[in-house]
């Protein structure tokens, strides 16, 4: 066998080894097409309320107004949250820091 048949039939090996791989990679990556594309509606949404804060502000102030005792309620659990949030993540800092390098 010459030396360009052997690289021709090896290079024919090769290509058809990567159309496999290409095709089971397209197989594994078909599982995460669906929860990428609610994760890219999400970050999408939240920019538009990012850039339009005063349909937020709007629909508080609708929640507020319908039902002020559940707003209260959301409210109470927000700063709840708020605030363990903000002392978990104090805690963790001083932890980090505290620990030698």
């Amino acid at each position: 066998m010459t030396p360009l048949t052997e690289i021709r039939t090896r290079r024919a090996h090769l290509m058809a080894r990567a159309a496999v791989e290409r095709e089971r990679f397209s197989l594994q990556i078909k599982v995460w097409e669906a929860p990428l594309a609610l994760l890219d509606k999400s970050v999408a949404a939240a920019g538009y309320v990012r850039r339009h804060p005063q349909w937020m502000i709007a629909a508080v102030l609708l929640l507020a107004i319908l039902r002020p005792k559940r707003a209260i309620s959301w409210a109470r659990n927000g700063l709840i949250a708020w605030r363990s949030w903000r002392w978990i993540s104090e805690t963790l800092r001083n932890l980090a820091l505290r620990r030698p390098a």
